[in-house]
Formats: structure tokens, sequence, C-alpha cells
């Protein structure tokens, strides 16, 4: 894998994205038709993605690498979110405190990430991928929606546990383990749903972005600061963990390509959900959004260069 497959792959990514802003332009979706397809993406496609990458020979090298990336993952999380506290945590405005926090820590892992990844490694790049999304799904319905709730809200841990993409990977690791496989019919179903994951993610993307209209709170230096974290800083920090953990080939590189993705869409829905102004939130994803066409394929080189 070089530094122009990759720069390729993700301007092909933005020309699906792109598909997704004409589809909007011609009012070929509407806001209830973009819910359904996420749900769908989210409930459907992504577990049937999951569980096929985990149908391969056991090994204990994957293992093992699976294990490393693991850690690396939970030692990462408690850096960026150390990190996200000391830089935005006394903000005045609670609303861009928030979003600050939470936007700088957690990226796209799904809806950009897994695609990207599956498209440039195939399945075998999204088994050890698997381990970013998990970490991404079980911080983020933790810590990141502690940030949005007030001191007496609780942490509803089932909805965290009962995730389909967590579900997915728990089943997948367990058929890996035990070397089982589906029937040759249901295998096909399930590869041939999953197979739509990368398109589909991004036109619904596409579609979100083309809403995005310009305002002042782009410009905001906290958002600025927000996008050099998310975007560069962080994944930098990953490579590092990466390095000194001994992670290595296919591993290395799907776990640093997940880590330099632009930040979560959901910290839109986040800050919806508390009554916040979502301004800021919609400023920052669609802004990271763009900046990765250069940042990803940046921390790319970096961490070849590293390594």
């Amino acid at each position: 894998m070089n530094l122009g497959q990759i720069t390729n792959q993700i301007v092909l990514m933005f020309c699906l994205m792109l598909v997704g802003v004409i589809i909007n332009k011609f009012k070929f979706m509407h806001a209830q038709t973009s819910n359904d397809l996420t749900n769908i993406l989210l409930y459907v496609v992504s577990p049937c993605l999951i569980i096929n990458a985990f149908e391969q020979d056991y090994s204990n090298s994957r293992i093992k690498q699976f294990v490393m990336v693991s850690i690396g993952i939970v030692i990462f999380y408690i850096i960026a979110i150390i990190i996200s506290k000391l830089v935005f945590g006394r903000l005045k405005n609670e609303n861009l405190r928030r979003i600050t926090q939470y936007g700088s820590v957690y990226s796209n892992a799904g809806f950009m990430g897994i695609p990207l990844i599956s498209a440039l490694f195939g399945s075998t790049g999204v088994f050890y991928a698997v381990v970013s999304l998990a970490g991404f799904n079980i911080f983020s319905w933790t810590h990141g929606v502690s940030l949005f709730r007030n001191d007496e809200e609780q942490i509803d841990y089932k909805q965290v546990m009962l995730n389909p993409n967590l579900i997915a990977i728990v089943i997948g690791l367990l058929m890996f383990l035990l070397s089982l496989r589906f029937p040759s019919i249901l295998n096909q179903v399930v590869k041939n749903v999953g197979s739509i994951n990368t398109p589909l993610s991004m036109i619904v993307i596409g579609n979100s972005l083309a809403n995005i209209k310009l305002s002042r709170d782009m410009l905001d230096k906290n958002i600025g600061l927000t996008l050099i974290l998310r975007n560069l800083i962080l994944p930098v920090i990953m490579i590092l963990i990466l390095k000194l953990l001994g992670v290595t080939g296919v591993a290395y590189y799907t776990t640093i390509i997940m880590a330099a993705c632009p930040v979560a869409g959901i910290v839109v829905l986040f800050t919806l959900q508390s009554h916040g102004d979502a301004g800021p939130a919609i400023s920052l994803m669609s802004i990271s959004t763009i900046l990765s066409l250069i940042t990803i394929p940046l921390i790319f080189a970096i961490g070849g260069f590293i390594l």
C-alpha cells in the first residue's frame, strides 16, 4: 500500500460524497430517507461487513496483533480524553466546551473509517479496524455521552452493550476463534449486504454535507484548535503508541487510518439532544471531513516514515 493508492481511494470516496451532494440538490433524498438509510447502515450493513471480516482462518499472529491494537486503542482514548479536557475543559461556553472535547477525541470510525479500510485492505483490514470501531462505541457512548449530560443524568450502559456493531464484533470474534463459518448461501448474503457499505455511507455523508451553510462559527479559534487535534495531533499520537507496542503491517496502517478520520458526525446528534446550538458541531464536522482529503494521506505518510 503506497501513498498514491490511499490518495486515489480517498478521492474516489469524496466523489461518492459528491453523488450524495447532487442527490440532495435534486431533492431525491429527504431527511427521513437519510435517517432510514443511516439506520440500515448501522443496524444491517455494517454488522454484515464486520461479521464477514472475521470469516478467515485462525492464526496466533493475527490474535497477537489484534490484542496489541486493543491495548493501543485503550491507551489512545485515555490520552485523548485527558488532552481534550486540559485544552477545552475550562471554556466558559458550555455548548462549545462539549463540542470541542467530543470532536477532538472521536473520529468518524464507522461511517468513513470502515468503508475506507474495506476498500484499501479488504476483510483483513476490517478485521483489525473493528478494534477501533469497538473502542469508539464503548468510549463514545460512555465518556462521550457524559459530556452532553447533566450531572444527575445516568449513562444507559444497556444501550452501549446492545450496539449492533459491538454485537457483530462479538459474534465475529467467536466465529474466528472457533473456526466457524456460515452456510454458503447465508455467507453470500452477508458478504453482498456488507459490500454496499462504502458507496452507501459516502452518499449519506455527502447528502448531509450538502445542507451545510457557511457561518461565523467556522471561524472560531476553538474550532480550529479542535481540527488540529482531531485531524493531525491525535493521529500522530496513535502512531507513536502503536510503534511502542510493536504493531506492524495491515494492523498498523488500518489503526492509524481509523484514528486519522474526521470528526464523528454523531457530535451533531448529541448536541441537538442536549438542546445546544448545533452550528459549531456542524461546522466542525463538515470542515474536518473536507480537510481529511489532505490530512489522511499525510498521516499515512507520517506513519510509513516512522515505521
